[in-house]
């Protein structure tokens, strides 16, 4: 079980700089509406553990040790313009090419190993660690498999959300265009599901 901060829990945030991070989830959030931007978009969060970033926790009547945890969410698209595409082609270390760019399966993502660069922001007089650049590790640096197990969430796969799902993942998924469309929350809202097989990856 991974450590994700949840809404009315104060925790440190993740210091800055470099840390060695591991996906290990995945999950389709479906279409959100942003009122930043004034559009919609079909999304999707990547969490990653952070192997040299620990906190003690109580599980099942003993202390143990886990992996801290940040995420990122991106809008599923490889637009050359598109944060998701710069993301994984600062990762990988490589472009992508015209061949990849007609789908690229973003479930190769788990249990890959990277660095990533997180800042601090202040909102609210609150600070938040967000993740601001991924690369690949460095030459010398041995790779690791996660300590959590590794979660993936597709919505053209099922719409049960998973158990041990973060409840504030859940929420956005439950207030999500596909979702309200398959489980309308007021009556005579019908909107098809979105395959997420056919999003560009």
């Amino acid at each position: 079980m991974g450590i994700i901060v949840k809404k009315g829990i104060d925790m440190v945030p993740v210091a800055e700089g470099s840390h060695h991070a591991i996906c290990y989830a995945l999950y389709d959030i479906g279409t959100q509406f942003s009122e930043k931007f004034g559009k919609s978009a079909h999304q999707a969060i990547v969490i990653w553990e952070l192997p040299d970033e620990r906190i003690d926790i109580q599980k099942d009547d003993k202390m143990v040790s886990l992996p801290r945890a940040i995420s990122k969410k991106f809008t599923l698209s490889l637009h050359e313009k598109s944060n998701l595409r710069k993301s994984l082609e600062s990762w990988r270390g490589r472009s992508f090419t015209e061949t990849e760019l007609e789908g690229f399966d973003i479930t190769k993502l788990l249990g890959v190993n990277c660095l990533i660069q997180v800042i601090h922001t202040k909102k609210d007089n609150k600070t938040y660690a967000n993740i601001a650049s991924i690369a690949p590790l460095y030459k010398g640096i041995t790779p690791k498999k996660p300590e959590n197990k590794e979660r993936f969430f597709s919505m053209s796969d099922s719409m049960e959300i998973p158990e041990n799902t973060p409840d504030w993942i859940k929420e956005l998924i439950e207030g999500s265009a596909e979702y309200q469309g398959r489980f309308p929350a007021e009556e005579g809202r019908e909107e098809p599901p979105v395959d997420l097989d056919q999003v560009p990856f």
